[in-house]
């Protein structure tokens, strides 16, 4: 890990992953399979990138129940009380439609309704991640989607694991199907036979899933373009080394393009955490991704104050920001870019990944600048409403005539003078 005395613009961007043009070809030509071939192309790609042969693609209620069986009583607790937090959180951020009435007779207003249909894809075969149905469907749920369709690859057993069949149970969730990789997104963008059509396709997976959620995006919505994850640690002279490469470590951990860095005005913290870090590494289980991390992506920059290190942090915009000085709290306001902000020292960053309530799908390399976390907002769509009487306009003709002929369209000026021959 390197330490890096900040004298020039930082930045975490890394070049995002679009994929050769054997894997954009295979790509555009499994979706163009599914969208001829409905369910029987499903059929016959599972087979041959899974190594599954499916009779049925939709989950039974059997195999729901023997899920229940595996699961100890823990676990499920763990599972509800992290749905109940993630709900709660997400229920504060709906919004209502509104209308407002002027003197003369005008209604202006928007109207909130929630999408239709929408897709949550959820990596699986060999890996599980319970948090990310939680993260995708709740939101959802939240906003009024009626139908949410669940895809994820089948284990080789051809089912899924107990703890994503029992998280999408909790949740309600009706319509699971064990299908993934590029056909799953083409078939919740197009249809087939057994899958429905939904209107917005979310979650992450391989670079096959997200090329194929690039390839139907206008067909459908999607929710981002994903870089591989980030963290920045915001320290002070005073912050716990220990804490510190234990954060790092756990973003490290995901991917070996994963990238960790602290931004601290004190160079004895500096060396502490290096030190710390490579302490850490030596018994992780998954250390050669981490390392891999670390080394070609890990940084402590050092400044030469709080307040360069403020702007190197707004500078960086982050995915995920941890603040650890002696007053996280005076620093919210000074914070511009961060996907998620986490104050304090037991605030480590897997607290808002599985279980405080804010969502964990997050903007990635610097786009924090300008995005959000996914949200309620997302899953939802707004209609303008306008009414205008006849003495508005009256009062506005003339006006609204003249904006439209000095844009040379005539046919609209005139729509509005008819109305005014009438009067």
């Amino acid at each position: 890990m390197k330490i890096i005395p900040v004298t020039k613009e930082v930045s975490l961007k890394r070049t995002i992953d679009t994929g050769t043009e054997m894997q954009q070809d295979a790509v555009m030509n499994i979706i163009a399979q599914v969208k001829e071939q409905g369910d029987s192309a499903l059929f016959t790609l599972t087979e041959q990138f899974d190594n599954v042969k499916l009779e049925s693609f939709a989950v039974t209620q059997a195999e729901i129940d023997a899920a229940y069986q595996e699961l100890d009583d823990e676990i499920l607790e763990a599972i509800r009380a992290a749905i109940a937090n993630i709900k709660n959180f997400h229920e504060r951020q709906k919004r209502q439609s509104w209308m407002t009435t002027e003197e003369d007779g005008t209604i202006l207003g928007q109207k909130i309704t929630p999408l239709d249909s929408v897709g949550v894809y959820v990596p699986g075969g060999t890996a599980a991640y319970p948090s990310s149905i939680m993260m995708n469907v709740i939101p959802a749920q939240v906003a009024g989607v009626k139908d949410i369709v669940m895809v994820s690859p089948p284990q080789q057993d051809g089912t899924w694991s107990a703890g994503v069949l029992v998280t999408a149970n909790e949740l309600g969730v009706k319509q699971m199907f064990k299908v993934g990789g590029a056909q799953a997104v083409a078939a919740l963008a197009f249809g087939t036979e057994t899958i429905p059509q939904v209107d917005k396709i979310v979650g992450p997976g391989n670079i096959y899933v997200a090329l194929a959620k690039r390839a139907v995006f206008g067909q459908v919505d999607i929710d981002m373009f994903a870089g591989p994850s980030e963290i920045v640690v915001l320290a002070d002279g005073g912050a716990n080394p220990t804490y510190i490469a234990a954060d790092l470590l756990s973003q490290a951990e995901h991917d070996k393009m994963a990238s960790a860095v602290v931004v601290t005005p004190s160079q004895q913290l500096a060396e502490a955490v290096v030190t710390e870090v490579e302490k850490q590494l030596a018994d992780l289980p998954r250390r050669e991704i981490a390392e891999a991390s670390i080394q070609d992506y890990g940084a402590v920059y050092v400044t030469s104050s709080m307040e360069e290190a403020v702007d190197v942090t707004n500078q960086l915009a982050p995915e995920h920001l941890e603040v650890l000085v002696e007053d996280p709290f005076s620093y919210v306001a000074k914070i511009r870019h961060a996907g998620a902000i986490f104050l304090g020292p037991y605030s480590s960053e897997p607290v808002g990944d599985y279980f405080a309530g804010p969502n964990h799908v997050l903007p990635t390399n610097g786009t924090a600048r300008f995005s959000s976390p996914l949200n309620v907002d997302d899953f939802t769509k707004k209609s303008s409403i306008i009414s205008y009487s006849k003495q508005a306009l009256q009062a506005n003709a003339t006006k609204i005539t003249a904006l439209a002929r000095l844009e040379g369209l005539e046919a609209h000026a005139r729509a509005i003078e008819k109305r005014m021959e009438e009067s």
